[in-house]
């Protein structure tokens, strides 16, 4: 386990939880203490860069690379006033070096399996697990565990 993934593991500790913080924001990494995170997270490269909206869930065995935001698409909104209502990553997904997951209403949704590309914006619940997303505004590509190109 690297040490990022160590310091977001200790985030809401009683007593390490402020250094924790501390030390992640050294590294660039913002990743709120209310995102709720599965097993097996792995956060590379040390996530320089990363970050994460308050609001969003992260399933089982999810790898996610520096300089990947997730987070709301109006961020000009009061977050009161925001219809967005999270992003659910859910589990064995890859967000590579520089995606962006934007929600712009409602809750936004990457399946299981989902491997988002590098630079890639995605901006729409992906409809099916395991799909590749790449490009801006990020579109799929093929399927992760076919081969399958679209």
């Amino acid at each position: 386990m690297s040490l990022i993934t160590r310091l977001i593991n200790l985030r809401s500790h009683s007593v390490l939880g402020r250094a924790a913080k501390e030390a992640l924001a050294l590294y660039g990494v913002e990743f709120p203490a209310s995102v709720e995170v599965g097993r097996g997270l792995k956060v590379l490269h040390p996530g320089f860069g990363t970050v994460i909206h308050p609001s969003t869930k992260i399933g089982n065995n999810v790898t996610i690379y520096h300089g990947v935001t997730i987070g709301r698409g109006d961020p000009w909104i009061a977050g009161d006033k925001s219809p967005v209502g999270g992003i659910i990553i859910e589990d064995d997904v890859v967000l590579c070096a520089g995606a962006k997951i934007i929600c712009n209403d409602g809750i936004l949704t990457v399946k299981r399996g989902t491997v988002v590309g590098a630079n890639a914006v995605l901006t729409t619940t992906t409809p099916e697990p395991n799909g590749v997303w790449v490009g801006v505004p990020a579109r799929r590509k093929n399927d992760r565990t076919l081969g399958r190109v679209s």
